[in-house]
């Protein structure tokens, strides 16, 4: 078994691993988004709608998530 043909394996089934993993996330995105977790509509209209005075897509603020769970 010579280096090309060694070059030839890793090359199928590095091939293969990356569509299963990108048809894994697919399907990640859609359960997800079926499960109304998150709506990507709205995610990727962030790059259409980039003015200064536009409403922001999540409103919740962080620091006050963080400070209820802290007083858990």
């Amino acid at each position: 078994m010579d280096i090309r043909e060694l070059q030839g394996y890793a090359s199928f089934f590095m091939t293969i691993f990356l569509v299963v993993m990108l048809y894994g996330y697919i399907v990640y995105l859609y359960r997800s988004e079926k499960k109304g977790e998150k709506d990507y509509e709205k995610l990727g209209n962030i790059a259409l709608d980039d003015e200064i005075d536009s409403t922001p897509i999540n409103t919740s603020d962080p620091l006050s998530e963080e400070k209820k769970e802290q007083n858990k």
